[in-house]
């Protein structure tokens, strides 16, 4: 275990990011979002946008049935799957295995963001780990998640996990008091059980890695501390592992991206008062600063 480097442009000399190339969607790589819920509908439409917007070229999207119209006029650049909603407000049993099988059709997967808490959630979780695809998960999905030695990884690099100190203490069966108290401690824990590049989420944010490596980063602004963001922060980071980033690059990348859009947007807006939804449009610009 090494001690934190600060996370900057400068220290992502070292990650760059796969260039920008010509040719149709299918060279930009192909993402599938799994996100909402009735409660919380809009998520997956936060989740996608970021998606997009850090230059993933087809999307396709999976939620609750009763919101996959609405949800594909919304986004109307994605193709959309409704599967039939579970009395807990989760996707029924019948439908993780036709959220595995559309996980083989794309190169990576965010899933997670608006979801509701359900029965299923462990079952899609290990579906999803066990695909061809690169995985992010997030929200509902880390609150029942098997350590690394229990199930067989299909995707070819390892997961991402995003969270907050809530999830963390999930995650790890501890009280959210020794998240506080020591966050990288607790992320390098997290990463090591499930063999993930994980990021700890606060207003400081720290990123840590299975072999022992953790970046720290300070920059953002209060306006960041808003819902949605997090679906934002999560689209972004599947848009770049869609595109061919690496996952640590991805997540570092998505962690710098997303502070720096908060910081534009507490220009332009004002500190605080600025929408989740405003995150994904300063996306592509930031990009190639």
């Amino acid at each position: 275990m090494t001690a934190p480097k600060a996370l900057t442009r400068a220290a992502l000399k070292k990650f760059p990011l796969p260039p920008i190339v010509d040719g149709d969607k299918e060279t930009k790589g192909r993402i599938l979002i799994i996100a909402g819920s009735r409660e919380v509908a809009g998520a997956a439409l936060l989740t996608a946008s970021a998606a997009m917007r850090a230059g993933a070229g087809k999307l396709r999207m999976v939620t609750v049935e009763d919101l996959a119209i609405p949800t594909a006029l919304a986004m109307p650049e994605a193709m959309v799957v409704g599967l039939p909603e579970a009395r807990d407000g989760g996707f029924t049993r019948a439908a993780v295995r036709e959220i595995g099988e559309q996980a083989g059709h794309v190169d990576a997967v965010v899933a997670g963001p608006g979801m509701a808490q359900a029965r299923t959630c462990p079952s899609i979780a290990e579906a999803l780990l066990r695909s061809s695809a690169d995985v992010v998960l997030d929200a509902a999905l880390l609150h029942s998640l098997k350590h690394a030695d229990q199930y067989r990884r299909g995707g070819r690099q390892v997961p991402i996990l995003l969270p907050h100190s809530g999830e963390l203490s999930s995650l790890l069966d501890c009280e959210e008091r020794e998240i506080d108290r020591d966050p990288v401690g607790c992320g390098h824990r997290a990463a090591d059980l499930y063999g993930a590049n994980v990021l700890v989420k606060g207003v400081t944010s720290h990123v840590v890695t299975p072999d022992g490596r953790a970046w720290t980063y300070k920059g953002g602004a209060p306006g960041l501390g808003v819902s949605g963001s997090g679906d934002a922060l999560a689209g972004i980071v599947g848009g770049l592992l869609a595109r061919g980033a690496d996952s640590l690059t991805a997540l570092l990348w998505a962690v710098l991206l997303h502070g720096e859009a908060g910081e534009v947007l507490s220009r332009k807006v004002g500190p605080v008062g600025f929408l989740a939804r405003e995150i994904a449009g300063e996306i592509p610009a930031l990009l190639t600063r």
